[in-house]
């Protein structure tokens, strides 16, 4: 038999799963599909590889839709510093400049998505469906979507979330296109164990092979990123523990502290991606789906959470107002909070991935002045701050920390 819901959601990563939280207590049957849940998380073990700086939007969101504590009972790292720098020129951001305790946190991506899941049991109207694969995606414009399950299960949706990634299958299935090209560069990712305790500030230096970070974990432990030409991580991520661990401190600056051992690493291309259209009739494109963005700034996950934020408060003013949720004016309006807040941060990221990946001495000289520059003008400085954490413009209810039910 067909089981009938207001709102399918196709993936129960960190924004699916979000979206589901911000549609929770409220009189929309909701279902989220999981086909991978996290394993569970134990205190004692390393941390994971993937990792994410939350802004204070993100935790905005999560607070509000009652996650942050599962977050914070499992394992986080407050920074309330950041330093950007490269040869002469350099700044360093405060949390205290702008009256804020925190710039942000850095987060296991599992930590977040299980603080998540867990929160999702608490709805009686939201039903986890985990462990099951997505075997056929049936969509008619002006209709209820159809999905089919491994297990044998039919699912109607009124409205059909994407939240399933950058290669969505729910994307392409209705239709939706993509434009996007892949930079020159990949990212490796290395897990450290450092001589030094936790830290409270992350740091950014760019040389001419691409941007070299640090961010900090809980304890001696941190994440170093070191973006590099494709064939160089390559190489890199192929060398024994001790060997990377000769290329790091021959490569990063004395200031980033002792570095004891390499404990693991992985790579990932990077790649940018945009949805020509969020939305269509009873369809809704969410966080990787919608965009894929240069990981320089850590933005990605970040805009995924204001995606939720805005999908989930537009479905919920829909419903109580007793239009239909599936109308695409309706989700129009997601879309038009969304979009173009996307493309602007995507753009920006992108000039300053070019700006900071070009080696030609005029290039140079003018990073170097505006580091300068941001490091002596206050209003601008503390601008760039606030908007890193997601409290500049308008921001949807969640993200002002403001539950919708």
């Amino acid at each position: 038999m067909k089981e009938d819901f207001d709102v399918v959601i196709v993936g129960g990563g960190m924004v699916g799963a979000a979206v589901g939280c911000g549609l929770g207590g409220s009189s929309l049957k909701v279902a989220v599909i999981e086909s991978a849940p996290p394993e569970p998380f134990a205190p004692e073990q390393p941390h994971d590889l993937r990792v994410s700086a939350l802004s204070i939007a993100s935790k905005n969101i999560l607070a509000a839709v009652g996650a942050w504590a599962g977050i914070e009972n499992r394992r986080l790292c407050p920074f309330r510093r950041m330093r950007v720098w490269e040869t002469a020129g350099d700044t360093e951001f405060c949390s205290d400049d702008i009256g804020e305790r925190e710039l942000g946190f850095i987060v296991e991506n599992r930590v977040t998505q299980l603080a998540l899941l867990e929160r999702l049991q608490a709805f009686d109207n939201v039903e986890v469906i985990y462990r099951v694969n997505v075997s056929g995606i049936h969509y008619q414009s002006g209709k209820a979507a159809e999905l089919e399950l491994a297990d044998g299960r039919r699912l109607s949706a009124r409205v059909l979330v994407a939240a399933d990634g950058g290669q969505s299958r729910v994307r392409q299935a209705v239709g939706l296109g993509v434009t996007g090209w892949d930079y020159r560069q990949h990212a490796l990712v290395i897990y450290v164990e450092t001589a030094y305790g936790q830290q409270d500030i992350t740091w950014q230096r760019f040389v001419p092979s691409g941007p070299q970070a640090f961010l900090p974990l809980t304890g001696h432990y941190g994440s170093i990123v070191w973006y590099n030409s494709p064939d160089q991580v390559s190489r890199l991520k192929a060398l024994s523990d001790d060997d990377l661990l000769d290329e790091l401190q021959r490569a990063f600056p004395d200031c980033l502290g002792k570095i004891n051992k390499v404990l693991g690493r992985a790579s990932f291309p990077l790649k940018r991606q945009h949805a020509q259209d969020y939305v269509k009739f009873g369809v809704a494109l969410v966080g990787d789906a919608a965009h894929m963005i240069n990981p320089l700034a850590g933005q990605g996950v970040n805009i995924g959470f204001l995606d939720a934020a805005a999908l989930a408060e537009v479905l919920l003013d829909a419903d109580r107002k007793g239009e239909d949720i599936a109308a695409l004016a309706v989700l129009k309006r997601y879309e038009k909070m969304r979009r173009s807040e996307n493309l602007k941060m995507m753009t920006v990221m992108d000039a300053f991935y070019r700006v900071f990946s070009n080696d030609l001495l005029p290039v140079k000289f003018l990073r170097n002045l505006g580091l300068g520059l941001a490091e002596r003008i206050l209003p601008a400085k503390n601008l760039v701050m606030r908007s890193a954490m997601g409290i500049a413009g308008e921001l949807p209810k969640l993200a002002r920390g403001k539950p919708l039910v």
